[in-house]
């Protein structure tokens, strides 16, 4: 196998007293290998005519992507773009794969057809030992699963339950709005353990500091939540919500609104959020076929993340005082988001006309589902549901149109599927 090992050991192979008895269902003893050929990258049974893509889901550092299929999952690696490894299953595929950046361990949930793994059990697989290690059982569907070096998230339409990896004990149980997108998201430094998630209330964030045992409630957007990413270290949050017009940046820390760009005027279905490494970037995808780029105003000190790190860490020291932002707000960019020409009247006119627009952007067919990340040296990759991969390079000084450097089709025979929420 070609994925690194993990750089944890985990001893405990089976789930823990403790849970609420309302919420699980009965626990089945752990279960042999699922895959036909677990030795092996394929099953000669499978006709590749007969693969659906049920979901695509980048790792924590968008390194690499998981594309989960009616008969198993697939991984590729994004630069230089190759599939690294795959399991097949004659059963059934799996509608949620959730890596744990380039380890062996994975959070699998079945599709609606699996006839093993049903679609309301996560099972947390060890593909070095080519077993199951651990699987939680609930009385309805899973939505998603997140996952950081030290915890497991599992996210129901209604509840978040936060596990402790090394043993697999309940740590915090979260109650939500009605969340059938599974919309959550982890910071993945050491030092840092937040979480994001949709509030109580409608277009509400709820950020939970773990490691300050504070709550954080941020009210983002009149409209339900669509969308919502975070920085690594869980400083900075970025929200879309159902309408789809406006991307807002927030200080995750005391919830101050740091910048608002706009997408367009007409509403649109957010399909994704994604912050460069630098944090100088922004990327957002939507139904309307176009993934737009837009310049944070964020103070970035050279191009190594780790001095981005240190300026969050700085920030997290002093969160309350009155100068706080000051790390975080640039008065400056290098490439400037562009605005109306009658933005000097901001005020006076509709909002619309001091809205801060795309700096870059590249169009795509509509009829597919897209998701992007951030490359290196300005590129941005794009995956759609219907087995295409784009890699395109953005001029980080004047914007406009981005160029297409690279594209495959077709990865896997995959027959334009309908999309998961």
């Amino acid at each position: 196998m070609t994925i690194a090992s993990s750089p944890m050991s985990l001893a405990v192979s089976t789930l823990q007293e403790g849970f609420p008895e309302s919420e699980f269902l009965p626990v089945e003893p752990l279960m042999d290998a699922p895959y036909n050929s677990p030795s092996g990258n394929s099953n000669p049974e499978i006709d590749e005519s007969e693969i659906d893509l049920l979901s695509v889901s980048w790792n924590q550092d968008y390194g690499c992507f998981a594309a989960g299929t009616n008969h198993g999952f697939r991984i590729y690696n994004c630069d230089p773009f190759k599939e690294t490894f795959r399991r097949d299953l004659k059963s059934g595929g799996f509608g949620i794969i959730e890596m744990l950046f380039r380890s062996n361990i994975l959070a699998l949930v079945g599709g609606k057809a699996n006839t093993q793994y049903p679609p309301n059990k996560v099972i947390i697989w060890d593909d070095h030992q080519s077993r199951c290690i651990g699987e939680f059982s609930f009385r309805s569907e899973v939505r998603a699963v997140k996952l950081r070096r030290d915890r497991i998230v599992v996210v129901l339409e209604h509840k978040i339950y936060v596990y402790n990896f090394m043993d697999l004990k309940l740590l915090h149980q979260i109650e939500t709005l009605a969340n059938p997108r599974g919309l959550c998201c982890l910071s993945h430094q050491v030092n840092t353990s937040v979480l994001a998630c949709p509030g109580l209330r409608r277009g509400q964030v709820r950020v939970e500091h773990f490691g300050l045992n504070m709550t954080k409630l941020i009210n983002a957007h009149d409209s339900r939540i669509a969308c919502l990413t975070m920085t690594m270290d869980g400083l900075l949050l970025a929200t879309a919500s159902t309408k789809g017009t406006l991307v807002r940046i927030f200080n995750a820390m005391d919830g101050t609104r740091l910048q608002e760009v706009r997408r367009g005027v007409d509403r649109a279905d957010i399909y994704g959020i994604a912050l460069s490494p630098n944090v100088q970037w922004l990327a957002v995808s939507s139904d309307k076929g176009t993934v737009h780029i837009f310049s944070l105003r964020v103070r970035v000190v050279g191009e190594d993340p780790s001095s981005v790190q240190s300026t969050a860490a700085a920030a997290l020291s002093h969160q309350y005082s009155s100068s706080s932002l000051d790390a975080l707000i640039s008065p400056t960019s290098a490439g400037a988001n562009p605005g109306s020409s009658l933005s000097f009247m901001k005020g006076v006119l509709p909002k619309y006309f001091s809205s801060e627009w795309s700096f870059a952007r590249f169009h795509l067919p509509e009829c597919t589902h897209y998701m992007s990340a951030f490359g290196s040296q300005n590129t941005v990759i794009i995956v759609g549901m219907d087995g295409s991969f784009y890699r395109c390079i953005f001029d980080p000084v004047n914007g406009g149109e981005m160029v297409q450097h690279e594209y495959k089709s077709g990865l896997i025979a995959w027959r334009s599927p309908t999309v998961k929420d």
